[in-house]
């Protein structure tokens, strides 16, 4: 197994493990919503510190479910995921024109170098 392949399963099974541990352990079974993402989180805390605190502007768009909610999430996600691919993807794309175009471009040379030689060695009719 390469060096490369060993580091990409080590990775992978360090992410395995930060999504199954806490599901493992019970960590959040004490709570209504175990995982309740950080917003929620910041607005039980700003409620129990502050009962009569009034937010300074309210959302554009309230979905009417929690499902909707973390569909529109999970879009969000998939299209910035899609941006970053594309970007990586060209950019390793353009390096490795650029490195074919290098590797013909020195094939060329060594090509007309070759056939100068031979172009000078036909005409004294290979004698040195």
């Amino acid at each position: 197994m390469s060096r490369n392949a060993k580091i990409n399963t080590l990775l992978l099974l360090l992410v395995a493990a930060l999504a199954v541990i806490p599901l493992a352990l019970g960590l959040g079974d004490h709570k209504e919503e175990p995982f309740a993402g950080a917003d929620g989180e910041a607005e039980t805390a700003i409620t129990e510190i502050d009962p009569d605190y009034e937010p300074w502007f309210s959302p554009l768009y309230e979905p009417p479910s929690g499902e909707i909610e973390s569909a529109l999430f999970a879009l969000q996600a998939a299209l910035g995921a899609g941006v970053l691919a594309y970007y990586f993807g060209l950019r390793r794309g353009r390096r490795q024109g650029e490195a074919r175009a290098r590797g013909r471009a020195v094939t060329q040379d060594a090509d007309a170098e070759d056939a100068d030689a031979e172009a000078r060695t036909g005409a004294d009719g290979g004698r040195d």
